[in-house]
């Protein structure tokens, strides 16, 4: 019984005598914190972890490291610190925030919207927590998620044009067209000249169905700025949906003019070519398209469609085979490619093909692939830089 009283009390002495042990080596959170005021970040984080060493379970002086090491942008180390405070202690105040923005710091944005959402959940009236997980959301092109917390965010700070801009193109790439069509137009009342926002404004309009509106957005934006990377080829996209071929091809040339090897001009000005019965003009256009790019379902299809018609069945299959495994849901190059099989004499191929067809059933309209990814692979990049560092 004595030998257990003995080990309670020693266990309730055991911060005190760490205590006295770093304060006899000037190793206190004390002396840690005035380094860090006196900027002396290398030497405060030095003092932090030897009030580690000594007390590997105190949460508080991990969460305290992770500060230091932030502000000396040692933001993976930091966000380590963060954790290991967390796995002790996971109600410690402000330690998920200050996680989120390191893993944020380091372009880790799923990572921060994880711990940001933590943040949150713990207090959500912080506008901070709101809106770095907005901005981490966007990072990684959780859409959806990245407006319902921009939006309140951009209204609270009408001002912030970078706040808006993240809000519209949120609202394009989540396919929320009148969303991201109300911030556009605000955007270019700010700067009316603007060639990017014009063909922004004309993304959203075709998505919207509003194909007339859109094109005259992309010719503003090409009267605007008539060098600036694939507008011509937008506002030829444009024409081509609207089968105004000559127009189209107008606009193709130009973009190419600007880049000769745009592919996706080079593969609609194939396309353009095919359609008007012209295959030996088609023929090169298509190939380079394809060379160029590998993932241009519309070279694959029309040099399949092509190749067929000059009877080369087996570089016919390859490139409708290429077509069916870009978009495995879309019946036309399925059933092109089983008349292909069919001439070749692969029946049980060519049966196959065709029972996909009837699985996936022909649409009365083709579906008109998105603009929003035609004009682009991705959103504009998010700078992970423009968050404040913990205080």
């Amino acid at each position: 019984m004595k030998k257990a009283r003995l080990g309670l009390a020693l266990t309730a002495l055991l911060p005190f005598l760490v205590s006295i042990s770093l304060m006899a080596q000037g190793q206190s959170p004390e002396e840690a914190i005035a380094l860090e005021q006196q900027g002396k970040l290398p030497e405060a984080a030095q003092v932090w972890q030897a009030v580690i060493k000594l007390n590997p379970t105190d949460a508080a002086a991990f969460a305290s490291l992770g500060v230091v090491l932030s502000k000396e942008q040692k933001y993976s180390e930091a966000a380590s610190a963060y954790r290991k405070a967390l796995a002790l202690n996971p109600k410690l105040p402000g330690v998920q925030l200050n996680l989120g923005l390191a893993e944020f710091k380091q372009g880790r944005f799923p990572e921060a919207a994880t711990s940001l959402r933590g943040a949150v959940a713990s207090d959500p009236s912080s506008h901070q927590a709101r809106t770095l997980l907005g901005l981490s959301s966007y990072g990684a092109q959780r859409f959806a998620d990245a407006i319902k917390y921009l939006e309140p965010a951009s209204k609270a700070d009408p001002g912030n044009a970078e706040l808006h801009r993240l809000l519209a193109q949120s609202c394009l790439w989540a396919k929320n067209y009148s969303c991201a069509l109300e911030e556009f137009r605000q955007l270019l009342q700010q700067s009316p000249d603007s060639a990017p926002t014009h063909v922004l404004i004309g993304e959203a309009l075709d998505g919207l169905g509003k194909t007339p509106e859109a094109i005259a957005e992309f010719q503003a934006a090409a009267q605007a700025a008539p060098r600036e990377p694939n507008v011509h080829f937008g506002l030829g996209y444009l024409y081509w949906k609207s089968h105004q071929y000559d127009d189209a091809s107008r606009e193709f040339k130009a973009e190419l003019a600007l880049d000769p090897d745009h592919a996706q001009s080079l593969a609609y000005l194939g396309d353009i070519a095919m359609k008007s019965d012209q295959p030996e003009a088609a023929l090169p256009l298509l190939k380079k398209a394809h060379q160029l790019s590998g993932d241009l379902r519309i070279a694959d299809i029309d040099l399949g469609v092509v190749l067929a018609q000059q009877k080369h069945y087996p570089e016919a299959a390859a490139a409708l085979e290429r077509a069916v495994k870009l978009d495995p849901a879309e019946p036309d190059a399925h059933y092109r490619l089983a008349r292909v099989y069919q001439e070749m004499g692969k029946k049980a191929e060519s049966q196959r093909e065709f029972a996909k067809v009837r699985e996936l059933k022909q649409k009365a309209d083709q579906r008109d692939e998105d603009m929003v990814r035609k004009m682009s692979a991705a959103p504009p990049a998010l700078d992970s830089q423009q968050a404040e560092t913990p205080h």
